[in-house]
C-alpha cells in the first residue's frame, strides 16, 4: 500500500510563491509517476502537472513557466513550487500516485488561498 500526505497550502497574495510537499509512505517501488491536480468549489479535478520516475515533467498550459513539480527520492518526496500565484490557482491541490497496475491513489488535499 501507498499513502501520500500533502502540506505546504495556506494564504498567499497575488503574485507570491508557495511550496507544497507530498511524502510518500508505503510501497513506493509501485510507483510509476507523480502529480498534482487542483480541485476546485463545484468543479472537477483538474491536472497541473507530473513527474514520472526519470524525471520527465508536464503541465498544465495555465501554470506553465510558473509552477515546478520535482522529487527527491532520497526523502520519498515530491514538491510543487509555485510562484506568481494568481488569484485563479486558488484549490484544494492534490497529491497523486499512479502506480505501474495502473492504480491511482491520492492524498487528503491541501487548501491553497490566493487573495487578489
Amino acid at each position: 500500500q501507498v499513502q501520500l500526505v500533502e502540506s505546504g497550502g495556506g494564504l498567499v497574495q497575488a503574485g507570491g510563491s508557495l511550496r507544497l510537499s507530498c511524502a510518500v509512505f508505503g510501497r513506493d517501488f509501485m510507483i510509476s509517476a507523480m502529480g498534482w491536480h487542483c480541485q476546485a468549489p463545484g468543479k472537477q479535478r483538474e491536472l497541473v502537472a507530473t513527474i514520472t520516475g526519470g524525471g520527465i515533467t508536464n503541465y498544465a498550459d495555465s501554470v506553465k513557466g510558473r509552477f515546478t513539480i520535482f522529487r527527491d527520492n532520497s526523502k520519498n518526496m515530491v514538491f510543487l513550487q509555485m510562484h506568481s500565484l494568481k488569484p485563479e490557482d486558488t484549490c484544494v491541490y492534490y497529491c497523486n500516485a499512479q502506480t505501474y497496475s495502473h492504480t491511482s491513489i491520492w492524498g487528503q488535499g491541501t487548501q491553497v488561498t490566493v487573495s487578489s
